[in-house]
């Protein structure tokens, strides 16, 4: 087996540090929030042993990678600029972009915004949405009137870091906790009034599940516990400014060939419309939704979710 290999390059202005293993055809892996470039720990090895170049970066603002501080740094149009600038590196034309969460959402986005570039997308956990009719902030504050949702809470800089921030051991193995398959139903989603903090009434675990070790946990820790939470947060904070920098995007269909995976039990599954994809992804493949799964589809199902990657990419051709 190839070995894992951390690199650094310049890439739309930042340094960005990713990790890669395997030679062959690039799969360029997208984390979310919380995460890193170690939520993809299982999908690195399989892919690199089905004969793909896994290539897995901390996004902007995460781990070893640059975190600029203008809130503006974390446009979709940036992060996209930085992966596309990353296969510039490589001298590499084009790429597989699977992504995780808000890896999805800028999965989704470079396959839209780089068409020439990605030759296929893959999401986990967040589908493809067309462009709102309005900027999301408002369309959230319709939605939850006075009840609390956190991507407004995530809006005011310097409120949900000092929560964070506080006890990062604790945020985590929280917020991981309370979004799996293995917490109680409706756990990641209690309901609280504006004014409440993100994790009040989340649950703790007694123990961690099977899929997230004391080790796992240590590393995020370390992670977040250097570079703070400010620049995932800030991914939040561009919602409005990404609808008002792509009105291009009004009607944009993904067109390349794709893949879902979820969970059943992903909380985000409230929030997005799952069968409506179709019609804005028409060369959706396969949707696979695993039973009892929650939002972190990649660490909680590692087996089944590299299965139907490795077929998915080996019929591309």
């Amino acid at each position: 087996m190839s070995e894992l290999t951390h690199r650094t390059v310049k890439t739309n202005g930042i340094d960005m540090h990713f990790v890669e293993q395997g030679e062959g055809p690039v799969v360029l892996l997208l984390h979310g929030f919380p995460e890193s470039w170690y939520s993809w720990r299982h999908q690195l090895p399989a892919l690199a042993d089905a004969g793909f170049r896994a290539v897995a970066p901390a996004v902007r603002g995460y781990g070893r990678t640059d975190a600029p501080d203008p809130i503006e740094s974390y446009t979709l149009k940036n992060h996209t600029a930085d992966f596309i600038g990353l296969l510039d590196a490589f001298g590499v034309e084009k790429a597989v972009v699977v992504g995780q969460d808000w890896g999805a959402v800028m999965a989704w986005h470079c396959a839209l915004l780089y068409p020439d570039r990605v030759s296929a997308v893959v999401g986990m956990s967040v589908p493809y949405s067309p462009r709102a009719p309005m900027p999301p902030t408002q369309l959230f504050k319709r939605a939850f009137g006075d009840n609390f949702f956190y991507i407004l809470y995530f809006q005011e800089p310097g409120i949900a870091e000092a929560e964070l921030e506080a006890d990062v051991r604790r945020s985590l193995r929280t917020f991981l906790y309370s979004a799996s398959g293995d917490a109680p139903e409706g756990a990641a989603t209690p309901q609280k009034k504006k004014g409440a903090k993100f994790l009040d009434g989340l649950p703790e675990p007694d123990e961690l599940p099977a899929w997230l070790s004391e080790a796992d946990l240590d590393f995020y820790t370390a992670e977040f516990e250097r570079t703070g939470f400010r620049g995932g947060l800030n991914r939040y904070r561009n919602m409005d400014r990404d609808w008002e920098e792509l009105p291009q995007l009004a009607g944009a269909k993904v067109q390349q060939p794709a893949l879902f995976i979820a969970g059943d039990r992903d909380p985000v599954s409230r929030f997005t419309n799952l069968d409506g994809m179709k019609a804005n992804v028409p060369n959706l493949r396969e949707t696979v939704v695993l039973s009892g799964c929650g939002h972190w589809t990649p660490q909680e199902r590692p087996a089944e979710v590299n299965a139907a990657l490795i077929r998915f990419l080996e019929g591309l051709s």
